[in-house]
């Protein structure tokens, strides 16, 4: 079934655990120490857009991809209900307006931008929802196409000691007035995919305390960090670093998700 249509409605309720803040600072930190300030950033895969906006609000002028027209719809109109001047890059959560964002409606295996940018960004483990090993390399391909001579692409992947210890065969279950869901994982040692399986119960609007179910499957796929580098090579950057998330310490073995930082370094 297609993925984030219901859920889109609220995935930014389900998600409020996610300190985005916090990860734009590490993720504005990143950008700053590999050369990138301020220019055009493409942040793929941006889903409600909640990053896009706060690395508009800290200087950057933002481009915004995501395949689902529901995600997208939700991160057109957040952009537009916020007000006031771009916020200082030093805190990014002051308030301030993401204006003049640029939200295409593309798939990431399959992008088209009108030039090329100082920065390509990919968070929330978007990178693994490419399932083969031919699209991510084309995914990876079209990135180093369309960064500047020397851009820089930051993304981070759930790994697969997350899905196998994690993730694998576990139930997430929330209860909320706004909503419920149950999330079951299924993972797939072979093929290293983890599938997940979501029921959604939305409250629709109004006075009446009806809610409405959703089902809806979602495939991701754990690589090993030296498979992906081997792919970033192939598609002609440079790597530059393999993070556990949110420091600056080498991914290790036991390493949930990591941070890959590769370099375009001439076409």
């Amino acid at each position: 079934m297609e993925a984030y249509t219901g859920f889109a409605r609220v995935y930014d309720l389900f998600m409020d655990n996610v300190p985005y803040e916090e990860w734009s600072r590490y993720l504005i930190s990143l950008l700053k120490e590999y050369g990138v300030s301020d220019g055009i950033v493409l942040d793929l895969g941006c889903g409600t857009g909640k990053m896009t906006r706060l690395l508009s609000r800290a200087g950057y002028d933002m481009i915004g991809i995501d395949n689902s027209e529901e995600m997208l719809q939700i991160a057109r109109e957040a952009s537009d209900s916020e007000s006031g001047p771009k916020g200082n890059s030093a805190d990014v959560s002051e308030q301030g307006r993401a204006e003049d964002i640029l939200y295409l409606l593309q798939d990431m295996r399959d992008f088209e931008l009108y030039g090329t940018v100082k920065a390509v960004v990919s968070i929330c483990d978007c990178i693994n929802y490419i399932l083969e090993e031919e699209e991510l390399l084309q995914a990876f391909r079209l990135v180093n196409n369309y960064l500047d001579p020397g851009g820089v692409f930051i993304f981070d992947m759930n790994t697969l000691f997350k899905y196998r210890e994690v993730l694998g065969e576990n139930v997430i279950c929330e209860n909320r007035e706004e909503g419920s869901f149950i999330w079951e994982n299924f993972y797939d040692e072979k093929e290293r995919i983890n599938q997940y399986d979501l029921t959604l119960f939305i409250r629709e609007e109004g006075t009446s305390p009806l809610y409405r179910k959703y089902e809806e499957t979602h495939f991701q796929r754990g690589y090993e960090p030296e498979q992906v580098k081997s792919l970033l090579e192939q598609a002609g950057m440079e790597v530059l670093a393999a993070f556990d998330a949110f420091t600056r310490e080498p991914a290790k073995d036991d390493s949930q998700r990591i941070y890959m930082i590769a370099r375009e370094k001439g076409k």
